[in-house]
């Protein structure tokens, strides 16, 4: 086991992370020096030294410390993988693509409602037993937002004015309050679902303070690890691996692929061990209707004993471009629209030929099992790596002047958090197909674009509180346009708990805030 991680080790690559040492980098001797130079020209990277001698001592030492910690033979033999993918040995035995079986998919559409209060039960009872950990994917900046601030600390306009990292937090608290109650405990007893938020480079610093700076939004610091995902170099069109600067390699983070090597370089797995954390909850930052730690989800997951289950909404129509989970080779796999053919993205479902047959859209929400998240550094180092053809801004090692591309010039190497998922059986891996409208609205586009952007973030959450607070029995009026209603996370998780508001007039847009009396 200490053998794989060593390699965990060597992919991720961590720089100014984890596993860098806090004391300030030491110049090289002569013989440390020649001793990468050689390992770099070996692997016909030399290159990376071409300024070497032109930088100051400090300037030299982090340069060594960041090309100590790349394996040059290791860079080169993944980039000539991911540009010339190996033939698989099913060529030409390839099994046409199918829907999961239903032996491994359910629906809130269609569930028997005793069946989903069955999986919600279920779930609570397993959050309170302190077996439930959250792991939140969170290196994105907000750059196509206006904002150089990770996208967890977005404002997108809601009555609160409260970020996406403060509603996903107080949903985490709406769940353990739930657990809590359900199973009777004393005020002493707590019910306690850590949070692991990883971050890229840019925004582990900027995601630590905004956490310390609110309090961490009301949870238990120590129940709030925030970690890195790592990062690979940045590789020009020809192969070599391109400097930032020139005492600097330019780097990229490693894809959302990259959580399974750092759940084990960050000692995240160590920690949920130590805490006895069987079922984990993954998501991404962005969807702001996402149900944090979700009981219905945990608990459909944990009853059908399955290491890995994914959270699907169904498509909205043949051209919508969203990945889907479907059999690949018989295995559970996640297919790109632009992998699939017309004919196949538009054939309907023999069953109900008024939907289509590959529906299951990928939101990336999903399940895992302790024990299966334990298998990591068995597999992690296999998984394949994808390129992204990227302008990418560099130094000319010969001329020593920066070039800001205009087209690409370059590829950016990474992994994607499904590329696992063919590793299992069917018989280990299981689907539920959510509503759209309540669990998932991402934010990707700047304000106006109509589609995907704060806007549309903010009218999803404010309709969904609408529908909870009509379906309590309360009448709604509106002030103007807009009727929505925006209902805290802290007094209801899911639509729950707003039985006093039936007869009750509320006057949209409103806000939610406090304990119904």
């Amino acid at each position: 086991m200490e053998t794989i991680k060593n390699v965990l080790d060597k992919v991720h690559i961590d720089i100014g992370g984890e596993n860098v040492a806090s004391a300030p980098p030491k110049e090289p001797s002569a013989n440390e020096l020649q001793e990468l130079k050689d390992k770099y020209t070996n692997a016909k990277q030399g290159q990376v030294f071409a300024f070497y001698d032109e930088l100051s001592t400090s300037e030299k030492a982090t340069l060594y410390q960041q090309l100590s910690s790349i394996d040059p033979e290791y860079i080169n033999k993944i980039t000539d993988k991911a540009l010339n993918p190996p033939k698989t040995q099913d060529v030409g035995n390839e099994k046409p693509l199918e829907p999961l079986p239903d032996s491994a998919t359910a629906s809130i559409l269609d569930s028997k409602a005793e069946d989903i209060e069955s999986w919600y039960q279920k779930g609570l009872d397993l959050a309170a037993e302190n077996k439930v950990g959250v792991v939140l994917m969170a290196g994105g900046q907000g750059t196509r937002l206006g904002s150089s601030a990770p996208k967890g600390c977005f404002n997108i306009g809601l009555p609160s004015e409260k970020s996406l990292f403060q509603i996903q937090a107080e949903r985490i608290r709406k769940v353990q309050s739930l657990a809590h109650k359900k199973a009777g405990h004393t005020a002493d007893k707590k019910v306690v679902i850590p949070w692991y938020v990883m971050t890229s480079g840019p925004t582990r610093g900027p995601t630590e303070k905004y956490f310390q700076e609110n309090n961490y939004f009301g949870l238990e610091k120590e129940n709030v690890m925030i970690f890195e995902q790592g990062v690979l170099p940045c590789i020009s069109n020809d192969g070599k691996i391109l400097l930032e600067s020139k005492g600097k390699v330019a780097v990229a983070p490693d894809g959302n692929g990259g959580i399974y090597q750092a759940l084990v370089t960050s000692n995240v797995m160590g920690d949920m061990r130590k805490r006895g954390i069987e079922h984990i909850h993954a998501y991404c930052v962005d969807n702001c209707l996402v149900k944090v730690a979700d009981p219905v989800f945990i608990g459909f997951a944990a009853s059908k004993d399955v290491d890995i289950a994914t959270k699907v909404v169904r498509k909205r129509n043949a051209t919508e471009s969203v990945g889907l989970i479907l059999l690949k080779n018989g295995r559970p796999d996640v297919v790109e629209y632009s992998e699939i053919d017309k004919e196949t993205a538009e054939a309907k479902d023999p069953k109900q030929p008024e939907i289509l047959k590959f529906r299951a859209g990928n939101i990336v929400n999903h399940y895992y099992s302790f024990r299966f998240l334990e298998s990591i550094p068995e597999w992690a180092h296999k998984l394949p790596h994808h390129i992204a053809r990227k302008k990418i801004p560099y130094v000319d090692t010969e001329k020593g002047t920066t070039i800001k591309p205009e087209k690409p010039n370059g590829i950016k190497l990474e992994q994607f958090v499904f590329d696992c998922f063919p590793l299992l059986e069917l018989k280990q891996f299981a689907c539920m197909e959510v509503k759209r409208e309540d669990e998932f609205s991402p934010l990707k586009n700047a304000k106006g674009t109509g589609e995907d952007d704060q806007d549309t973030s903010k009218k999803d959450i404010m309709d969904q509180g609408k529908r909870w607070v009509q379906a309590a029995g309360a009448i709604i009026e509106s002030k103007g346009n807009e009727d929505g209603i925006e209902v805290s996370p802290l007094i209801s998780y899911g639509g729950e708990g707003l039985e006093k508001l039936k007869g009750q007039t509320v006057i949209g847009p409103a806000l939610l805030e406090k304990e119904l009396a």
